[in-house]
């Protein structure tokens, strides 16, 4: 399986300077979109209901990267070290905004789901890079004393500085606008958000086109692996709301808010060759690519099915 894998290593994906331009405009866009659906209400969930928005925080920005980094290291001996932080960039991204549909669909608690996404999505400039390199760099100094590898240095400073900037400006600008400009913010928020995932999907066909065989060569692993992460991080939020004694409601969202993560974001950051710099990591990070990429599909697929499970049963 490991040496199956090592195949996804030599995948590069190389949008030019025009091309990466049109990545970056992508990805304001699609963070500015985001931020639109951010209301100020939200800090006033925070002080009325503290226990599950901070149970939830918890969950996301320690709990799922720690876990995570348990499970590289269990599965160390069958993956790759790219595989590896490519489960790590996921669990460090915010929850995705089609939890706040599941929670819906599941009957959880809405507002709980929507608060914790507006505060996932507008802290993660911050919390995304610090998580990454913070378990990134710990999984590659054991990972190069257990298997005698060269030891990966990730560049924190230049990550946070280029996050902030492609991250941070958008949404603060997508607040903004939202907070001084409410009327035109409900007329044109569902349909950025439409155009947003359209934009995104096309730029990751065309991206992996070319090494579309070298996906189905091992789809077999990449979805074992992204299907084994996903059930983790699906679980962390379930048993993580029981252990904190929360309502029923806000189990169910927390499961959710835990197990659908924008993957898209860890995604569009790794076509970035200034957040990932090609002699850092020699242009050779496919495998992070792929489980990114294929997260964003089956998260999907799992948080239909837990939602339906829980409308019906619970």
């Amino acid at each position: 399986m490991k040496e199956q894998l090592e195949s996804l290593n030599s995948v590069t994906i190389n949008f030019g300077e025009g091309g990466m331009m049109l990545v970056n405009i992508i990805l304001a866009f699609v963070m500015f979109g985001v931020a639109l659906g951010i209301k100020p209400r939200t800090i006033k969930d925070v002080v009325k209901k503290p226990k599950s928005i901070i149970t939830g925080i918890v969950l996301q920005w320690v709990a799922l990267p720690a876990i995570t980094f348990a499970v590289a290291m269990i599965l160390s001996p069958l993956i790759t070290p790219m595989i590896a932080l490519g489960m790590i960039l996921v669990a460090s991204c915010p929850g995705g905004n089609i939890s706040n549909f599941l929670s819906s669909l599941s009957k959880g608690n809405i507002m709980l789901s929507v608060s914790l996404t507006a505060i996932t999505t507008t802290m993660s400039p911050i919390i995304t890079p610090i998580n990454f390199f913070l378990w990134g760099s710990l999984y590659s100094h054991f990972i190069s004393i257990k298997s005698e590898i060269p030891l990966l240095i990730i560049p924190f400073f230049p990550m946070l500085i280029q996050i902030l900037l492609l991250l941070g400006l958008p949404i603060v600008l997508g607040l903004l606008f939202a907070h001084y400009f409410p009327s035109a913010t409900k007329k044109i928020i569902k349909p950025s958000q439409a155009l947003s995932v359209m934009l995104f999907i096309g730029m990751v066909i065309v991206s992996f086109a070319q090494n579309f065989q070298i996906f189905i060569d091992n789809i077999f692993y990449v979805f074992f692996i992204v299907m084994l992460h996903n059930g983790v991080a699906l679980a962390t939020g379930y048993f993580g709301g029981k252990f904190a004694k929360l309502p029923q409601n806000d189990i169910k969202t927390m499961t959710i808010e835990t197990g659908i993560q924008n993957s898209g974001l860890g995604l569009i950051l790794l076509f970035n060759p200034a957040i990932f710099p090609p002699e850092i990591w020699h242009g050779h990070y496919g495998g992070m690519l792929f489980i990114t990429a294929w997260w964003g599909i089956w998260h999907i697929v799992s948080g239909l099915c837990v939602a339906s499970y829980f409308r019906r049963k619970l």
